[in-house]
């Protein structure tokens, strides 16, 4: 989820300070491109991931696999345990101000997404096979339904994120703004569609799309339940950050809209 409270103020970048001297054109043209590269991997780790969890697309094609399948969780706790580490710290202030050090402002958001995109491609490349399954559904009419659900939870969370701002969430917005050299403004805090009954619109589209699979393999329910966990606990420290931030204004939020769904009055 991106809230973003609304704000009169203007959020400068990194170069974007009094006195300082305008970025050239050759590097916001390699900010631009930096952008545009870090949204295709970002995206291509989000669509494989998806794919995988429908089991539409392959999993595990390191040649490297464990000897017993205790390892093998084992190994697949640690892959998912790099995915969380490098969402949290990435997420953190301190490491955004480190980061400003040696890059434009503007690529803040790039270069989380880049990240994300190589942590999950990696996680999926080194995947543990482990055996066994869980469900198999056989009716063809209850597989179109959990397909159907599959699909409506990941676009779901596609339109969740133009609701709020695409192009600001996966990091161009910023990267275009310092190339026509703009000062990034923030946007303003979103309670339209989706937003007005679900606090975590997103989410609850990864939640959905999760377990809404004919067939569940014990090596899916092991990365479908772990990504659940990471879920719950992402927003948990996630809606701290939020309140910290932005105090009574998103606590007033947290009483009126549901974590996932509406609240029942």
């Amino acid at each position: 989820m991106t809230h973003v409270i609304e704000t009169t103020a203007d959020e400068t970048f990194f170069d974007d300070v009094p006195g300082a001297v305008t970025p050239g054109l050759i590097k916001r043209s390699a900010v631009l491109a930096y952008g545009i590269l870090a949204y295709n991997v970002g995206v291509a780790g989000l669509i494989w991931l998806i794919l995988a969890l429908g089991g539409l697309a392959p999993v595990g094609l390191s040649n490297w696999q464990a000897g017993t399948a205790s390892t093998g969780l084992l190994i697949n706790l640690g892959l998912v345990g790099l995915f969380g580490l490098q969402h949290s710290v990435m997420a953190r202030p301190v490491f955004k101000r480190w980061l400003g050090c040696f890059m434009p402002k503007a690529t803040e958001r790039a270069t989380y997404m880049m990240a994300s995109g190589i942590v999950t491609m990696t996680a999926i490349y080194f995947w543990q096979s482990l055996p066994g399954s869980v469900w198999q559904i056989e009716s063809a009419l209850a597989q179109l339904a959990l397909w159907t659900v599959f699909a409506l939870a990941w676009s779901y969370l596609f339109i969740a994120t133009f609701v709020t701002n695409h192009f600001e969430l996966m990091g161009l917005r910023q990267v275009y703004l310092y190339f026509v050299n703009k000062r990034h403004t923030t946007l303003p805090f979103t309670r339209r569609f989706m937003y007005r009954y679900s606090r975590h619109p997103m989410m609850l589209g990864v939640l959905v799309g999760l377990w809404s699979v004919p067939a569940m393999s014990v090596s899916h329910f092991v990365m479908s339940a772990l990504f659940t966990l990471y879920v719950f606990i992402g927003v948990f420290f996630e809606e701290r950050g939020l309140v910290m931030e932005f105090g009574e204004t998103y606590r007033k939020y947290k009483k009126e809209i549901g974590m996932f769904f509406p609240k029942i009055y």
